[in-house]
C-alpha cells in the first residue's frame, strides 16, 4: 500500500518531470558521447530544488523513504531519461547516498553525503575492473585493486573500468582488496575527493546508453593516498558493505526504467491511435493492438515485482535472492516493452524524434548492468541446489 506522503511526492515529481523536464530532452548540451553535460544537469536541479522535488527519496531529517515509497517516487522520476538527473535520484548517486548514509560516520556524512543530498555534487563508485586483467566484474571476489596501510594513510593501486560518472564527479567510493593481515584478505571502501591526480581517466568509451553524465570511464589508480579516517566502515568489510548497497541500488534501476518504459508505451500508444495504414488506425490492426496490450500486462507485472521485492527489503532483509529475481524479471520485461514500442512505431521508432529509441538502448544496457540476467539465474540455481541438499541432509 502506497502511503499518503509517498503518493503526494510522486504526484509532484511526475508533474515536474512532465511539465519542466521533458522539454529539456531536445536540449543540445551533450558531450561527444551523447550524455548530458553537467551544466544541463545542475540547471535542471535548480528547477527541482525550487519545486521541492530534489532528492525526494531522502527526508529532511536524513532518513529515507521506505523502499515501497521510494518505488513510486523513482518510477515518476524515470518518465524522462533526464528526470532522475534533475531530481537527484539517478545512478550511481542514489545508491552511493544510500550506502554512505548507512555506513559512514557523522563526520564523513557531513563532508561527503551532504553535498550529494543537496544535489550540488555527483559521485562515482569504483569497483568494476578490466576483464583482460582478470579483474572484478559480476564477481567482486576477483578484485585485483589493492590497498595497504602506510602510516596514517592507505595506499591504493589498480585499474577500474566502466566507472559511471567518474568524469566530472566530486565524490568517489573506491573499493580495493586489502593486503593487511588483520583484514583477512577482505575488501575496503574509501571515500575520496575528486578529481585527484592519482586517479587518472584513461578513456571514456562510447556505449549503447547515453543517459549518464560522464559516461563510463576506464581509470588508473596510481598510488592514491587516502587518510585512514576516510575508510568507510571497517577494514575488510567492503564486500559486506557492497551487499548493503547492492539490492536497493539494483531495485532502484528497475524503478527508474519502468518509468521510462511507461512513457515509451504512452508514446507508442499515441502513435498507434493517430497513424493510419491499410484503411484504419494502427491500433485496430491486431498485430499492433496486441503488442500494446502485452505492454500493459508486462507493466503491471513489473510494478508488482518491484513492490514485492521492495516489501522484502523493508523488513530489513538484504533481499539478495529477491532482488536477483526482480532484476531478471523486470529487466527482461522492460526489454520486451521497449522493443514493442519501437516496433509499433516503425521507422519513427528508430529515430531520435522521440525518446523511444533511447529507452530501448538504455534498457538493453540495464540487462547487463547490476549483474547480467545469466549471473542472477546462476545465483538462483545455486540456491535451489543448496536448499535441496539441506532438505535431503546433504
Amino acid at each position: 500500500m502506497v502511503t499518503q506522503r509517498a503518493a503526494a511526492m510522486a504526484e509532484r515529481v511526475e508533474d515536474f518531470v512532465r511539465t519542466r523536464i521533458i522539454p529539456y530532452e531536445a536540449d543540445p548540451r551533450r558531450d561527444h558521447h551523447g550524455a548530458p553535460l553537467d551544466e544541463l544537469v545542475y540547471e535542471m536541479r535548480d528547477l527541482a530544488r525550487a519545486a521541492g522535488v530534489l532528492t525526494p527519496h531522502i527526508l529532511p531529517d536524513g532518513t529515507h523513504l521506505t523502499q515501497r515509497e521510494t518505488a513510486v517516487v523513482l518510477i515518476a522520476s524515470g518518465l524522462s531519461p533526464l528526470g532522475p538527473l534533475a531530481c537527484n535520484t539517478m545512478a550511481p548517486d542514489e545508491g552511493n547516498m544510500y550506502l554512505i548514509g548507512h555506513v559512514a560516520s557523522a563526520e564523513l556524512k557531513e563532508r561527503f553525503l551532504k553535498p550529494l543530498v543537496e544535489g550540488r555534487a555527483r559521485s562515482a563508485f569504483f569497483m568494476t575492473e578490466p576483464a583482460e586483467l582478470g579483474g572484478a566484474g559480476s564477481d567482486p571476489s576477483m578484485m585485483i585493486t589493492t590497498c595497504r596501510r602506510d602510516g596514517n594513510h592507505w595506499v591504493i593501486n589498480g585499474k577500474k573500468r566502466f566507472i559511471t560518472g567518474a568524469q566530472g564527479a566530486s565524490v568517489g567510493i573506491v573499493m580495493a582488496k586489502s593486503e593487511e593481515e588483520d583484514s583477512k584478505g577482505g575488501a575496503c571502501m574509501f571515500l575520496v575527493d575528486l578529481p585527484d591526480p592519482a586517479i587518472r581517466i584513461d578513456d571514456v568509451p562510447n556505449t549503447i546508453d547515453t543517459s549518464m553524465p560522464g559516461s563510463h570511464a576506464d581509470v588508473t589508480i596510481d598510488n592514491l593516498r587516502v587518510p585512514t579516517d576516510q575508510l568507510l566502515g571497517h577494514a575488510g568489510d567492503g564486500f559486506k558493505y557492497a551487499q548493503v548497497r547492492l539490492s536497493p541500488a539494483r531495485l532502484s534501476h528497475c524503478m527508474r526504467w519502468l518509468g521510462g518504459c511507461i512513457r515509451a508505451h504512452e508514446i507508442a500508444g499515441d502513435y498507434a491511435n493517430r497513424r493510419m495504414a491499410f484503411g484504419k488506425q494502427l491500433i485496430d490492426h491486431e498485430g499492433v493492438g496486441f503488442m500494446l496490450a502485452e505492454n500493459m500486462i508486462d507493466i503491471k507485472q513489473v510494478e508488482l515485482m518491484i513492490d514485492w521485492c521492495a516489501g522484502v527489503l523493508d523488513t530489513g532483509s538484504l533481499g539478495t535472492v529477491e532482488s536477483s529475481m526482480a532484476k531478471v524479471a523486470v529487466s527482461e520485461a522492460l526489454m520486451r516493452i521497449a522493443d514493442r514500442c519501437v516496433q509499433v512505431m516503425g521507422g519513427t521508432g528508430v529515430t531520435d524524434r522521440t525518446i523511444v529509441e533511447q529507452v530501448f538502448r538504455e534498457v538493453r544496457a540495464f540487462r547487463i548492468y547490476d549483474g547480467p540476467t545469466e549471473v542472477h539465474k546462476w545465483s538462483l540455481a545455486k540456491k535451489i541446489k543448496r536448499d535441496w541438499k539441506h532438505a535431503h541432509g546433504g
